[in-house]
C-alpha cells in the first residue's frame, strides 16, 4: 500500500541513502508506524476515559468520526462546526457525537478542540473504504498522520485509522480467548527453546556443535519472540483486563532477554561484515515458511547451506555461556572473547590466563573460572542424566 507519510519518514530518516541504508531507513519507518499503532491502541484501551466515550456511542446507536490531533493540516481540511476547547470527558463527547460532523482532540485526547466539524481531505487519497464516514477517516489519517477513531452506527464497531492501517477494536472475551491460546502455545515453545538451547550448552562444551544445531536454536528463540510479540499486542488491546495476562506472560519469559544476539554473535562466520543487529533483524523478517526451515535461519548469518553444510562443525567463541557467568560485566564479556578466540580456548585457560585480559583481577578471575566450571558440570548432567 502506497504510504506518502512513510515515504517522507523514509527521506527524513535518509534522505539520499544508498540501497541497503535506504532499506535500513525504510525499517525504520515501519517501526515509527508500528509505535504508533500500539500507542493509539493502548489509548482506546479498555478502562482508558477515550475507550469509555466510544462505548458510550456505541451503546447509544450512534455514528461517529474522532480525530486525535490538531495542526494546521487538520485545520486546513476541516470547514464549519464550532471551537470548544474544553477538558476531555466520556459524557461530553457522547453528547458531542449526536451532532452530524467529526470531533477534534487534541493528540493525548485530554481536551475537546472543535465538534461538528465538516473534514474535506484530498481526494486524490486511495481509500480501499465505501461509506463516506469511513472514506473520510481513512484520507483524514494518510493526509495528517494523526490516528483517526470511526464508530460505525449500523455495523456498531468501532474502528482505528492509523498510517494506512485499519484496525477493528474486539471485544475483551473475543481477545482473552486468543491470547490464552498463544500462551499455552508459548510454554510448549518455551519449553522447547529450553530443551534445545541446553542441548546446545552441552554440545558447546563437548566441541560438537554442527551448523544445524545452531539453526535450531534461532529458530525456536524467533518463534517464541514472536508469539511473546503477539501476545504483548493482546495486553495492549486488553488495558485493564489483561492485567492476569501480563503477569503470566512475565513469568513465562522470565529470564535472559537477548539469547538471539548471544547466539548470533557466537555463530557469525569468520571474516563476516554482517552486524549482529543486522543478523537479528534478517531473521525477524523471514516468513513463517521460510522460519521452519533450518537452511534459512542460518543462511541470514552468511552461511552455506548448500548438500550437507548443514552437518559442518561450528566453533563458538562463548559470549552466550559467558553471558550467564554472575556479576560478569558485558565489556569484561568481549575483552574475554577477543583475547581467547573461542569457547574452548576459554575453558582450557587457567587463573593466571584470565588474569592477563584487561580488567580481569583474582576475584574475577576466580569467578569465570568457577561459573564457567559449574555451567559446563550442569550441562553435561543435563544432557547425559
Amino acid at each position: 500500500m502506497v504510504n506518502p507519510l512513510r515515504d517522507k519518514a523514509v527521506e527524513a530518516l535518509w534522505p539520499a541513502a544508498p540501497a541497503r541504508a535506504r532499506a535500513r531507513a525504510e525499517a525504520e519507518a515501519d517501526a515509527v508506524d508500528t509505535d504508533l499503532l500500539e500507542a493509539t491502541k493502548a489509548a482506546v484501551a479498555p478502562g482508558t476515559e477515550l475507550r469509555d466515550g466510544l462505548e458510550r456511542i456505541l451503546r447509544g446507536n450512534t455514528g461517529a468520526l474522532i480525530v486525535l490531533g490538531d495542526d494546521k493540516t487538520v485545520q486546513s481540511i476541516s470547514t464549519g462546526g464550532f471551537e470548544l476547547d474544553i477538558p476531555f470527558s466520556a459524557t461530553r463527547m457522547r453528547e458531542l457525537a449526536k451532532m452530524d460532523g467529526a470531533i477534534i482532540l487534541d493528540k493525548d485526547a485530554t481536551r475537546i478542540v472543535r465538534a461538528a466539524t465538516h473534514l474535506v481531505p484530498d481526494p486524490t487519497i486511495e481509500t480501499s473504504e465505501s461509506g463516506t464516514r469511513h472514506r473520510t477517516a481513512e484520507r483524514v489519517a494518510k493526509q495528517t498522520g494523526y490516528p483517526v477513531v470511526t464508530v460505525s452506527q449500523s455495523m456498531r464497531i468501532i474502528a482505528l485509522y492509523v498510517a494506512g492501517v485499519r484496525h477493528v477494536l474486539e471485544g475483551s472475551s473475543a481477545i482473552l480467548s486468543r491470547a490464552n491460546q498463544a500462551l499455552q502455545t508459548l510454554e510448549r515453545y518455551k519449553s522447547r527453546l529450553d530443551e534445545v538451547t541446553s542441548n546446545l550448552s552441552a554440545l558447546e562444551i563437548e566441541d560438537l556443535v554442527t551448523v544445524r544445531d545452531v539453526a535450531n536454536v534461532l529458530q525456536r528463540l524467533e518463534m517464541v519472540r514472536r508469539i511473546t510479540a503477539e501476545i504483548n499486542g493482546y495486553v495492549t488491546d486488553l488495558g485493564v483486563d489483561g492485567r492476569l495476562l501480563t503477569l503470566q506472560l512475565e513469568e513465562l519469559t522470565a529470564g535472559p532477554g537477548n539469547d538471539i544476539e548471544w547466539v548470533v554473535e557466537d555463530y557469525l562466520p569468520e571474516g563476516s561484515t554482517l552486524e549482529v543487529a543486522d543478523a537479528v533483524a534478517a531473521l525477524t523478517r523471514l516468513s513463517a515458511t521460510e522460519l521452519v526451515d533450518p537452511a534459512e535461519c542460518v543462511r541470514v548469518l552468511g552461511f552455506e547451506v548448500g548438500g550437507d553444510a548443514l552437518d559442518a562443525p561450528c566453533v563458538p567463541r562463548g559470549y552466550r555461556l559467558l553471558s550467564r557467568v554472575p556479576r560478569l560485566p558485558g565489556a569484561i564479556v568481549s575483552r574475554l572473547v577477543e583475547h581467547f578466540g573461542t569457547l574452548q580456548a576459554l575453558l582450557a585457560a587457567n587463573i593466571d590466563d584470565l588474569m592477563a585480559v584487561d580488567g580481569v583481577g583474582d576475584l574475577r578471575a576466580r569467578t569465570v573460572r568457577e561459573g564457567l566450571s559449574r555451567l559446563a558440570e550442569s550441562s553435561i548432567l543435563e544432557r547425559y542424566v
